[in-house]
């Protein structure tokens, strides 16, 4: 059985801090871990909270209810007192002037100074919370030394033992053994991919969620070699990657909805010059500026439609933080194989999820860099965009072959890359680059499937969805229905094998995704002219968790 906690409070109150703090520690401790975060467009105030849910079972989807809340601040009682189950307890320092039999006030404050760090009140919190559970500190000591300066560890560590001493246990939780895991998110695992698939050049402009991505990155660019440039503004980004494309430098940029859509007029540029690029699109509420804390997945029709004129491209969605990692990995290996820009989608919820993954498998990970060789060309004279049946012309590093030179141009162009007005070289140029589908297709990984294996109700859905509709899933089945669902990474070109397989044996085909027009449910319908029988779509900003998806198939769909 799992446990849920909640922090809340202001922004500037070390939420971000103390959430990160707990879930370390309950990793080490070998606890599965799902942590969501719900935080303003603010530096300061505003009501922002963590949510953190663990358990000796695997978990990977937030829950509603909860068993435990550390308010620090009145605000965070009166917003969540309500969704606090039987048994639970609210933490709160002892001014917080609210009145509900469930609250513990702890001296939070006092006890802060009493160690000399007055920012040491959220582990004093810290530390109840582990004696109201029932759990150990034998780690705690440690994780603070990793996190802090000595002194600093040494303070909030004498702050975590008042708050533990200070309470009583109130319920004992199910103890995990230990496991080799890591606690991460989305955004930080497509950077360690983007660095594990060889990476040399990023550049981006700063937008929320994608931000982190970038900062990552910059901490890592000395050990590993790379650039990192923040730009000023995603038009110079996309451009600068491009170029460094062109040079031979496997190259990414991250950004949002609003960053990508000016984008759009280099990203078509790609479609004709055929320079590999991976780009990372962390999608936020829209339109224009939107929610840009919030999450959701309304981007697909758009890196699907936009850039003027036709050319290959490759969409895939990550589904959690051990995906990511390896999607990204495979990203720069595709765009470089096909020449083609390779879209990763992510969103706030991924972007900010903190969960606990196994480590990351090395062995899994290859560099595949496609480039021509001074003997593959051999006497043969180089021409960039050589006529060739797959659609893959051969590519060098410029400036390594002696007199074979690298032309890149935006107008059409012949196979040496000069300016053409030929309508016969026009088709054929248009014809090569389109042939890298087909290749493209047969790269193509088909959705996870989980349920019962002949259901009548198959639910689709895809990326951040992943975890919350197989929870849903679970307890559906468990419930006595007939349910499966698939769940897309791989968006476009579309895998369509196993959709077939288990739609023609559904009663009932339900999208479930988080937007309001059902984008996913469009495509399928445009590739295959299935369509969906029901839509379950959320578009307020705040992901639907697995008890969500549960109640609203019973309620609509059952």
């Amino acid at each position: 059985m799992e446990n849920n906690i909640l922090i809340g409070g202001a922004a500037g109150l070390g939420i971000d801090t103390l959430g990160i703090l707990i879930g370390k520690i309950l990793c080490r401790k070998g606890y599965f871990i799902h942590s969501t975060k719900d935080f303003m467009s603010r530096i300061r105030g505003g009501h922002n909270f963590t949510q953190i849910r663990f358990g000796v079972e695997p978990v990977c989807s937030h829950w509603p209810l909860l068993d435990c809340i550390i308010a620090l601040d009145k605000e965070t009682v009166e917003f969540h007192a309500e969704r606090l189950g039987e048994g639970g307890v609210i933490i709160c320092d002892e001014s917080v002037e609210a009145k509900d039999d469930r609250i513990i006030h702890l001296p939070m404050a006092r006890f802060a100074k009493e160690v000399g760090n007055n920012r040491a009140a959220g582990s004093v919190a810290a530390g109840a919370l582990f004696k109201i559970i029932g759990e150990s500190f034998d780690i705690v000591e440690e994780v603070f030394m990793e996190k802090f300066e000595k002194e600093t560890a040494h303070s909030n560590f004498e702050a975590f033992k008042k708050g533990y001493e200070f309470v009583e246990e109130v319920f004992k939780i199910n103890k995990p053994k230990k496991r080799e895991q890591i606690f991460i998110n989305s955004n930080d695992a497509i950077a360690l991919g983007a660095l594990a698939g060889g990476i040399g050049f990023f550049a981006s402009y700063p937008m929320a969620p994608s931000t982190s991505i970038m900062t990552k990155l910059s901490m890592k660019q000395d050990d590993a070699k790379i650039i990192v440039e923040q730009v000023e503004d995603e038009i110079s980004a996309i451009n600068m990657v491009l170029g460094a494309s062109y040079a031979g430098v496997r190259s990414m940029t991250s950004t949002s909805g609003g960053g990508y859509a000016l984008m759009v007029e280099a990203m078509s540029y790609q479609g004709i010059t055929e320079t590999p690029i991976v780009v990372v699109d962390v999608q936020r509420p829209g339109p224009a500026t939107g929610f840009p804390t919030r999450t959701e997945q309304a981007d697909l029709d758009f890196v699907l439609f936009s850039g003027h004129g036709e050319y290959p491209k490759m969409i895939i969605a990550v589904k959690n933080a051990e995906d990511a990692f390896y999607q990204t990995t495979r990203a720069f290996n595709l765009a470089d194989k096909y020449q083609v820009q390779v879209i990763i989608l992510s969103d706030q919820y991924l972007a900010d999820a903190t969960q606990t993954i196994p480590p990351y498998d090395f062995s899994r990970v290859t560099i595949e860099r496609h480039l021509m060789t001074k003997e593959e060309l051999g006497n043969e004279e180089y021409k960039r965009y050589k006529p060739v049946e797959n659609g893959i012309s051969p590519r060098i590093m410029p400036g390594k072959i002696e007199n074979a030179l690298v032309r890149v141009e935006s107008h059409e162009h012949n196979e040496y890359g000069h300016i053409t007005e030929s309508a016969e070289v026009r088709t054929s140029m248009q014809d090569k680059r389109m042939r890298k589908m087909e290749g493209l297709i047969n790269e193509i990984q088909e959705p996870d499937y989980f349920g019962v294996e002949s259901p009548e109700i198959l639910l689709i859905g895809w990326g951040s969805m992943y975890g919350p509709i197989k929870e849903a899933v679970n307890m559906l089945n468990e419930d006595g229905a007939s349910v499966g669902a698939l769940i897309f990474g791989d968006l476009y070109p579309l895998p369509t094998r196993l959709l077939k397989k288990y739609g023609e044996c559904a009663k009932k085909l339900v999208n479930v995704e988080m937007n309001s027009t059902g984008q996913l449910a469009r495509l399928i319908r445009q590739e295959t002219g299935i369509f969906l029988d029901h839509s379950i779509l959320n578009y307020n900003g705040r992901q639907m968790d697995s008890y969500t998806v549960y109640s609203r198939v019973k309620e609509e769909v059952l």
